[in-house]
């Protein structure tokens, strides 16, 4: 089933979750300082020791969840499917495993689902931030989902 495309403009200020693993906390904090002057101008959200270390760092209010593995991507994935997240950028680790790897697959799927722009490593997130889009009117296309809920059911 492909589902019909709306239009809606999301708000300005942009609201960006910002995620890392632990192996992956420095490029984040490397990348957030590089882009402070950006990044100001945004209401921020993060999971709890990213958000910690964001704030503590660089003196960027950071709405703090959860950490991850204590539901905070979890939380981030609830705030992306009832709109209130515009942006994602999630620097993980591919190579370590992790305790919570079904949340982790869960907030890339439900990123997908409501079609969020999503940065999963450093040059993905140079190329998101840098977008000209990142400070328009930016209209996004959201899937709607209004038959995929009235299909018949067995």
């Amino acid at each position: 089933m492909n589902p019909v495309k709306k239009e809606i403009k999301p708000l300005l200020p942009r609201r960006i979750a910002l995620v890392a693993h632990d192996n992956k906390k420095a490029d984040m904090l490397d990348w957030v300082r590089y882009n402070k002057g950006t990044l100001g101008k945004h209401l921020l959200y993060a999971t709890g020791t990213t958000g910690k270390m964001i704030e503590d760092e660089t003196g960027i209010h950071v709405n703090r969840l959860h950490s991850g593995p204590l539901g905070g991507d979890l939380q981030i994935g609830a705030k992306i499917s009832e709109g209130d997240i515009d942006v994602l950028v999630f620097f993980w680790d591919p190579l370590e495993p992790q305790p919570h790897d079904p949340d982790v697959k869960a907030l890339l799927r439900i990123a997908v689902v409501w079609n969020i722009p999503v940065a999963c490593n450093l040059s993905s997130a140079d190329y998101l931030i840098s977008s000209p889009l990142i400070g328009s009117n930016y209209e996004r296309a959201l899937p709607d989902y209004e038959g995929y809920l009235r299909r018949p059911r067995p």
